[in-house]
C-alpha cells in the first residue's frame, strides 16, 4: 500500500532518510531531516505505506489519533512538534534525548519534577496520552527535562469528563510508578496514596482487556515489544547468547535489537573476547545451529562496557546497534568510559543506514 501522491511528493521534496527505528504492522518510523520554513531539522517520520492490508485499519486509527493529539499538543513544549502531516504520512521534531529504560535516572528528583509539569499541561489542554506505563514513551533531554513521545493511543478531550478524569489520573499513576523504580525516597505519601489505588476502569482492564489485547497483539498480529526488540529479543536472543557462550574464547555477549530494513527486526551481538579473528568462528558455529537464526551484526570487543553491579550497560550497546551514537554522549560518565567507548563505535558493524552519527562529537567533548 503506498503513499498517496500528494504525501509523497511532500516527502520527496522535503524529508531525507536517515536511521530506521522501528518497522511493525502499524507503521514505519524512521529518524531522517526535514525541511521546513526554517530550514533543515532533524525530525521523525511515521508513515504507513508498508504497513500490511489485515492491519491496516487499526494502523490508520492509531495514526489519526496520534496526529489529532500532535496538532492539539504543538506549542506545549512536551513532547515532538508536529512538522507535517499528510493522510499516511507524518512527520514530527526530534527529542534531543534518550528513553527512560536507556536514561535510567535515578535519584532524579528534578526529572521527575518536571515530568510533573508536562503531565499538567498536557491534561490542561484536553489531553491523555494512555500508553505511559511503557519506559520507552517517556525522554529524558539532553536538557534533563522530562519530554514524552508515541502518542498513538493519546485521547483528546473537549470537557474534564468523568473519563477524562480517570486517564489523567492513570497517566499521573504511571508517572509515579516509574518515579518509584528511579527515586522511591522521594514519593510523598500523597504519591504512594495514588500508587496504592488504581482506577476501577485499569482495575476491569487488567484483568479483561489486557488478556484480550495480548492475545491479539501476540497473536494474530505476532507482536512483542519488549524495548522495540520484538519476538526475536524475546525468543531468540537467549538462545543465540547461549550458544555464543559456550565457545571457550568467550567471556560474556550482549545481544541487543534494532530495526532493520530488510527484515524488520535485527539482532546485534557483542562479544567479549580477546581475538577479533573470533567474529568468523561464531557466525559458523551459530549458523549451524537449528532453529534459530544467527544475528545480523556480530562485534568482538576486549571488554563490554559494565555498570557499577558489573552488568553489561545494554542501554549503551543499544544506541551503538541502532547507530544512534549522537545519543550515547549523556550516557557516558567519565573520560575513561569515551574513550572506551570510542574503539566500540569505531568497529560497529551497523553502518547501511545513510546517517552515520560520527563519534567527532564525542571526541570534541
Amino acid at each position: 500500500m503506498g503513499l498517496p501522491k500528494d504525501d509523497a511528493a511532500t516527502l520527496s521534496a522535503r524529508w531525507t532518510e536517515g536511521v530506521l527505528l522501528k518497522r511493525d504492522v502499524f507503521s514505519t518510523v524512521e529518524r531522517g531531516r526535514f525541511r521546513d520554513d526554517a530550514g533543515e531539522v532533524d525530525a521523525v517520520l511515521r508513515r504507513l505505506d508498508q504497513v500490511p492490508v489485515w492491519s491496516y485499519p487499526l494502523a490508520r486509527h492509531l495514526f489519526v489519533r496520534e496526529r489529532r493529539a500532535l496538532t492539539l499538543a504543538r506549542e506545549l513544549d512536551v513532547g515532538p512538534r508536529l512538522l507535517w502531516a499528510g493522510r499516511r504520512a507524518l512527520v514530527r521534531g526530534f527529542i534531543d534525548g534518550v528513553a527512560l529504560h536507556l536514561a535510567k535516572p535515578h535519584g532524579d528528583l528534578a526529572y521527575f519534577r518536571s515530568a510533573k509539569t508536562a503531565l499538567r499541561k498536557l491534561h490542561r489542554a484536553g489531553i491523555c496520552h494512555n500508553d505511559l506505563a511503557k519506559e520507552q514513551n517517556w525522554l529524558v533531554g539532553r536538557d534533563g527535562r522530562a519530554y514524552l513521545t508515541d502518542f498513538q493511543l493519546a485521547a483528546c478531550f473537549k470537557t474534564r469528563s468523568r473519563l477524562f478524569r480517570i486517564a489523567a489520573y492513570e497517566d499521573l499513576r504511571h508517572m509515579l510508578k516509574h518515579k518509584r523504580s528511579y527515586a522511591p525516597a522521594a514519593l510523598t505519601p500523597m504519591e504512594r496514596k495514588i500508587l496504592a489505588r488504581k482506577s476501577v476502569v485499569a482495575s476491569i482492564w487488567l484483568k479483561t482487556g489486557k488478556k484480550v489485547y495480548q492475545a491479539i497483539t501476540r497473536g494474530l498480529f505476532n507482536f512483542t515489544d519488549r524495548e522495540g526488540g520484538g519476538r526475536r529479543l524475546v525468543n531468540d536472543a537467549p538462545v543465540l547468547s547461549a550458544l555464543i557462550r559456550k565457545n571457550p574464547e568467550v567471556r560474556d555477549t550482549a545481544i541487543v535489537a534494532f530495526a532493520d530494513r530488510r527484515t524488520g527486526v535485527g539482532l546485534y551481538a557483542f562479544v567479549e573476547a580477546e581475538s577479533t579473528a573470533l567474529e568468523k568462528q561464531l557466525r559458523s558455529e551459530l549458523a549451524a545451529a537449528k532453529g534459530v537464526r544467527p544475528p545480523e551484526h556480530i562485534q568482538v570487543v576486549h571488554a563490554l562496557p559494565r555498570d557499577a553491579a558489573g552488568k553489561p550497560r545494554t542501554e549503551i550497546l543499544q544506541l551503538v546497534a541502532m547507530n544512534q551514537v549522537d545519543l550515547i554522549e549523556p550516557l557516558i560518565t567519565s573520560d575513561a568510559d569515551r574513550a572506551f567507548m570510542k574503539d566500540i563505535l569505531e568497529s560497529r558493524k551497523n553502518l547501511r543506514d545513510r546517517f552515520n552519527f560520527e563519534s567527532a562529537d564525542m571526541d570534541r567533548r
